[in-house]
């Protein structure tokens, strides 16, 4: 299988926040940015993997903008890391200003996704090889927070745990 670069993997979705998705102070639900974020990042497994994919696990989200009615929201994911059957996705959210045009990053997420052969068996992948210093921060990040998640799961020891312990010594 030969390496991709995240951004072969690169989705980009944009779209308006209209009334019927919003809360009551007029800013989009969580829920429905968060269900954006899942189809964007799907799309960007998929192209990666070039295999059916299923969401394993949102590992973080930060909400640390709303986005008010009637805003330009745009969601883009790419893969920052793949391992033997599972990647990583990350994915920005910007909002824009209807006047300006001017970007403003609102919200953010990881998300792992597992790539199945037509049975729902996991399925091998291709690695990935980052380009930017952007993309080889998250490549190398990717490692620590798998780890991390398999050792709060309790399917690694402390002592398998190799990246977080480097961040100790």
């Amino acid at each position: 299988m030969k390496a991709k670069t995240p951004e072969q993997s690169k989705t980009i979705m944009t779209d308006l926040v209209l009334p019927s998705e919003t809360n009551p102070l007029n800013n989009l639900f969580g829920g429905e940015l968060l269900a954006r974020m899942d189809r964007a990042a799907s799309i960007s497994a998929r192209r990666h993997s070039r295999r059916i994919v299923v969401t394993a696990s949102v590992n973080h989200v930060a909400f640390n903008r709303a986005v008010p009615l009637g805003s330009v929201v745009t969601v883009e994911a790419k893969v920052s890391r793949a391992f033997k059957t599972s990647m990583e996705v990350y994915i920005d959210v910007w909002t824009e200003d209807r006047e300006s045009g001017e970007r403003t990053k609102a919200n953010e997420a990881i998300y792992t996704f597992v790539a199945v052969d037509e049975t729902g068996r996991p399925i091998s992948i291709p690695e990935i090889i980052p380009d930017t210093p952007l993309e080889i921060e998250r490549y190398e990040a990717a490692l620590r927070r798998k780890q991390l998640s398999l050792l709060l799961a309790g399917k690694i020891g402390p002592e398998q745990a190799s990246e977080l312990k480097a961040l100790f010594e």
